[in-house]
């Protein structure tokens, strides 16, 4: 099987393991190059510098676990991603694809936190068929713990997975990469507790067939 090169979007440090960590793993451990994108972080003004350097450190733990090959932050503050000019970061986002040219993309659902809803429109424009683009086989968007599933029924988009991910084996990985995040992850009955991450990829994998599972939505897949 010709190894991939795999680029995984997210808003902010733990939104790529809590939505796709088994997955990146899987990946990983069949030869393919998987990459990191972090678009935010807890950076100042609503934040310290420290607590931003905190979280990076403990995602680039959760990476190794994982077996992420290289990532990247681009280091807006969270919550005013979408107050950057649209053409910034489109452009920055745009160009980590050009650079990477991956054949699978993996991005959040625009879901209730405005950063994963301004992070989801600057991929779909990132991720147009052209240029670099055209090189992408796959793009999916992953559900994240709570702010996916807060969203108001019918009124804003629902999470309907058209696509699961077998991650049985990577399953303690993940939850080792989850607990990384000690400064993030809540614990039970948080919305993003450990026991939580399991719950749903529980459902999630019995759904399709096996023990643990995560979900994305297919949004452009080429053959």
């Amino acid at each position: 099987m010709k190894k991939k090169r795999i680029l995984v979007v997210a808003p902010h440090p733990d939104d790529e393991t809590l939505g796709a960590g088994g997955t990146i793993a899987k990946l990983s451990d069949q030869g393919h190059k998987v990459y990191v994108l972090v678009v935010s972080g807890h950076l100042p003004p609503l934040y310290r510098r420290k607590d931003y350097e905190v979280t990076v450190k403990e995602a680039k733990r959760a990476f190794a676990v994982l077996g992420v090959a290289d990532s990247r932050f681009l280091e807006i503050p969270a919550t005013m991603v979408a107050r950057e000019p649209v053409h910034v970061v489109n452009g920055k986002i745009g160009g980590v694809i050009q650079d990477i040219e991956p054949q699978i993309v993996l991005c959040p659902f625009p879901d209730r936190h405005i950063d994963h809803r301004a992070v989801f429109e600057s991929v779909m424009v990132a991720t147009r068929p052209v240029a670099a683009g055209r090189g992408i086989e796959l793009l999916a968007a992953y559900e994240a713990l709570s702010e996916t599933h807060w969203n108001a029924p019918y009124i804003e988009p629902n999470f309907v997975p058209s696509w699961t991910v077998d991650i049985t084996n990577q399953m303690k990985r993940k939850l080792d990469a989850v607990r990384c995040y000690k400064s993030q992850i809540p614990a039970f009955p948080g919305a993003r507790s450990v026991e939580a991450v399991n719950a749903l990829a529980t459902f999630r994998g019995t759904q399709a067939g096996f023990a643990f599972g995560e979900a994305f939505h297919v949004i452009r897949m080429t053959g």
